[in-house]
């Protein structure tokens, strides 16, 4: 059975433990009803009774195991998933990242574009005062 480490889930121990005793109830209940279901077949004598007991432990640690690797396979997946959201976390932080360098490089240059195309501007227009100047002079 997987191990869930505390360190790669958000939640804490508390929860961690909260999810074990569920699962210690339900095979417990499990562990209940068989026994009460195969009661009748429990015979007066002794020897009877030590077989179906046996039979009745038997049919609790054949469901036990079942539930154990259905939970196995359940939290195997869940940690792939959690690992896979992870490698994604990571990608979508690094991508934030160069999307906010980029952004920055782009105001860089829409701001030298403003300066040089004020300058022209402020170029032209003493260009212009000067033409106007030598055709009135």
């Amino acid at each position: 059975m997987n191990v869930i480490r505390p360190d790669k889930i958000d939640g804490t121990e508390a929860e961690l433990d909260t999810d074990l005793a569920a699962v210690s109830e339900v095979e417990a209940g499990i562990r209940d009803f068989v026994r009460n279901d195969i009661a009748y077949l429990r015979r007066p004598n002794a020897a009877a009774t030590a077989e179906a007991a046996i039979d009745a432990d038997a049919a609790v640690n054949s469901v036990t195991s079942l539930i154990q690797r259905v939970a196995g396979t359940s939290l195997s997946e869940i940690e792939n998933l959690i690992s896979e959201l992870e490698g994604l976390r990571e990608l979508l932080h690094a991508e934030g990242q160069r999307v906010q360098r980029e952004i920055a490089s782009y105001a860089q240059l829409s701001q030298a574009a403003m300066k040089s195309t004020r300058a022209i501007a402020e170029n032209v227009t003493m260009w212009k005062r000067a033409a106007d100047g030598l055709r009135n002079g």
